[in-house]
């Protein structure tokens, strides 16, 4: 089974002809080629391809530039505008997109979106019309996340991050593993799935960072490996982890059977967004 990052975050340098929304703590540049590299250095064989947010907010023209030099490597998702009033065009045309598998809804606290709110509602309409599942980053909102998809069963949601605040730069949070019975709770959600993306981020240790396995296992025995997409954030989580430190304790850890890491590593990615590299 091929191995699939759930999560990464491609982008070109910061310059007048494309320039960022906001300048994070990220590398200058990790273009198309830069991914493709260090991928295939550490024999991952595909990504989904999230449009940065912090970057190029809801304009996804560079995914779909990366996507068209590199077709077998990447599937896209695009963050998409509750405020837009035309969202279900901007959704059917994203349908129509060569490698597109998802869109993605922001619902962090600085969001600051009500989940009852009518944007979302026109957006999860059109997911369902169009059959894309939807990405949702609820992190330190887990409640709000929570009620969307009670409000929408008959949608597909993807939930970043583990619905788990992850840090940017370190040391992990004093209690990084706080809203666990939050996500624990979620899993009793037959229409979400759970990305296991990022988790190194929150070790207190360094590298192998076997901190995580006692918590990762409570998550993996309430959601199910076949509803745990891995993934490694790279390059969100680049000032605690590189892209190789984020892929290798999930590869070479023996809390995991060749079967679960197989399932973890690529087959639950491949089900969830019915797409495989090539």
């Amino acid at each position: 089974m091929p191995i699939i990052d759930s999560q990464v975050h491609v982008y070109e340098a910061n310059t007048p002809d494309r320039p960022w929304a906001t300048v994070p703590n990220w590398p200058d540049r990790v273009n198309g080629a830069d991914m493709v590299a260090a991928m295939d250095k550490v024999g991952v064989d595909g990504a989904i391809f999230i449009s940065a947010f912090s970057m190029y907010r809801y304009d996804a023209s560079y995914a779909e530039e990366v996507q068209r030099a590199y077709p077998g490597k990447f599937g896209l998702v695009k963050p998409v505008d509750p405020d837009d009033p035309a969202v279900g065009d901007v959704i059917a045309k994203w349908k129509a997109t060569p490698g597109t598998v998802g869109i993605r809804i922001m619902m962090t606290p600085e969001a600051g979106r009500d989940p009852a709110d009518p944007g979302l509602d026109r957006i999860l309409a059109e997911a369902v019309k169009h059959d894309f599942p939807v990405n949702m980053l609820c992190w330190d909102n887990v409640d709000a996340g929570t009620a969307i998809i009670d409000r929408h069963p008959e949608n597909r949601f993807i939930l970043d991050h583990m619905a788990i605040l992850q840090p940017r730069t370190p040391p992990a949070p004093a209690e990084p593993w706080k809203d666990l019975p939050k996500v624990l709770e979620l899993a009793k959600r037959d229409n979400a799935v759970i990305k296991v993306s990022g988790a190194c981020t929150l070790s207190k240790e360094p590298y192998p960072f076997n901190d995580i396995w006692d918590p990762l296992a409570r998550i993996f025995d309430a959601w199910g490996f076949e509803r745990c997409l891995w993934g490694t954030d790279w390059t969100r989580a680049f000032a605690v982890v590189n892209f190789e430190q984020a892929v290798e304790p999930f590869r070479l850890t023996d809390r995991l059977s060749d079967s679960e890491r197989a399932m973890l590593m690529g087959g639950a990615t491949a089900k969830a967004y019915r797409w495989e590299p090539s």
